[in-house]
């Protein structure tokens, strides 16, 4: 069972692990995108973030795009 007394450092282990294969996942599937962007001229952070909300391209939480959503992302690369 996860979670108890006795293997707490090991589920935080696993919950953390587990987020950052979420987030590589989501970020393997929008980079296509930001690079289509990307080629398309538009190279600052802040016009890739504008961008991906123009194209309903939601981040991993569900909301709109900033420069700093689109830094972070482009840094697990």
């Amino acid at each position: 069972m996860l979670g108890n007394r006795t293997n707490l450092a090991e589920a935080q282990a696993k919950g953390t692990e587990a987020s950052r294969a979420a987030a590589d996942a989501f970020a393997a599937n929008v980079l296509p995108i930001i690079r289509e962007i990307q080629a398309s001229s538009r190279t600052s952070l802040r016009a890739i973030a504008a961008e991906l909300t123009r194209r309903s391209v939601r981040t991993s939480r569900g909301g709109t795009w900033s420069a700093e959503n689109v830094r972070t992302l482009l840094a697990r690369r």
